[in-house]
């Protein structure tokens, strides 16, 4: 049985300052540091073989804190890094092979950053409500085709998204391992539609939390067995 882990980032600085955030790279704040060590309690059953992270900072803080401050999730081993040989800005971090009995891959991708919101990135959102509407805002914020001014809907989120997670996710599911998945609400989301097959017109009512695993037991097959919060 192959296990599949969900974490929504912990709270970033600009989550407690009610701030669209997006693309921009903002770090956890204190309250999102400490939902990521309850997340590390909440999997130290699980022993993690592989995590995936999207390239914001805050997705990854909260991987690093989820595999590292209990010792079960990633036993004697240390989580490394694997950057793409394609970034321009590569040194060859990725040269390194590793050890699997040593090393804990994480892996990182913009395929899983967050739904990027265009004009709105920076603004407050109570102030942008104000300004445009709740309804309207509400609708950028939730539905699934309505693209926010500049930015991405939740449907062209998936796309990116979606392909990803079938192509390298899926063959870790596929070997019977534990796999983590630490990313953002609205990459997160598309997957979960995906897995629990939600309608579209679900996705407004579809809410994470920040730093909450949600695990799924699976086949080799991902047929899902069972799903929980914890």
């Amino acid at each position: 049985m192959a296990t599949l882990i969900l974490i929504r980032h912990g709270q970033s600085t600009w989550n407690a300052a009610n701030r669209f955030t997006g693309w921009v790279d903002v770090p956890l704040s204190k309250q999102g540091r400490e939902e990521a060590r309850r997340a590390a309690q909440q999997i130290s059953n699980y022993r993690v073989d592989v995590c995936y992270t999207s390239l914001l900072i805050r997705a990854i803080e909260t991987a690093i804190i989820a595999l590292t401050e209990c010792e079960g999730v990633c036993g004697d081993r240390s989580p490394v890094l694997k950057h793409n040989a394609d970034d321009p800005d590569w040194h060859g971090w990725d040269a390194y092979e590793g050890d699997p009995s040593q090393e804990l891959p994480i892996f990182l991708s913009a395929a899983l950053d967050e739904r990027y919101y265009g004009e709105l990135q920076g603004l407050n959102k109570s102030q942008t409500a104000a300004k445009y509407g709740s309804e309207v805002v509400h609708t950028w914020r939730r539905s699934f085709a309505t693209r926010p001014p500049g930015g991405e809907s939740l449907a062209d989120t998936a796309a990116r998204t979606l392909p990803f997670f079938q192509s390298r996710i899926l063959s870790h599911i596929a070997q019977d391992e534990v796999v983590l998945v630490a990313a953002h609400g609205n990459s997160l989301r598309s997957i979960i539609m995906h897995l629990d097959q939600l309608d579209p017109e679900t996705v407004p009512d579809l809410e994470l939390a920040t730093g909450v695993p949600i695990v799924y037991e699976m086949t080799p097959a991902a047929q899902i067995l069972s799903k929980r919060t914890l």
